[in-house]
């Protein structure tokens, strides 16, 4: 059965997850902007909140990227490109944790946190390896990454918020 891209059928999905990545970057921005020498004095709580406004960033251009027409062949490649780039993030995070292992979990860091988020641009990134080969059921694999990475966004950033509000 053939799954042929169809942008138009996207077009709602990707300006919903635009949005609300462009809005969440800005409320990041003012939380981190409130509690900044918490995050600053913390390697990990630094890291994660970079991570987090760069991983919206991925999202927004993601979006961005699905809504240009243009071949679907050129969008895959874009698409290995933002998700491999993404990937580098999270594989900082590991390669951190394991250079600091004691320091980051008494910041609360997880390793597994690291390995989700790079299975989730793995996801994007084989999305986009679908697209190339013109099999356009790809681009769920992409809507799907996107959804996931803005939900764990979302709770990475309110682990923040909580570690930050926890007494020392």
């Amino acid at each position: 059965m053939l799954y042929p891209y169809q942008p138009e059928l996207w077009r709602s999905v990707f300006i919903m997850l635009g949005s609300s990545s462009a809005g969440l970057t800005g409320l990041l921005f003012i939380a981190a902007s409130l509690h900044v020498k918490e995050i600053v004095n913390n390697p990990v709580y630094c890291r994660r909140a970079f991570n987090n406004t760069c991983y919206l960033l991925i999202i927004l251009i993601e979006a961005l990227f699905t809504l240009v027409p243009q071949p679907v062949h050129i969008l895959g490649t874009e698409l290995i490109a933002i998700n491999l780039v993404g990937l580098s993030f999270p594989l900082g995070f590991i390669h951190l944790f394991f250079q600091n292992e004691d320091v980051f979990r008494r910041g609360g860091g997880s390793l597994f946190l690291g390995v989700i988020f790079s299975a989730i641009f793995l996801l994007g990134a084989a999305g986009g390896a679908a697209l190339v080969g013109q099999q356009g059921w790809g681009i769920y694999l992409v809507a799907a990454s996107c959804a996931v990475l803005l939900i764990r966004v979302v709770l990475a950033a309110w682990s923040i918020m909580v570690g930050i509000a926890r007494p020392k």
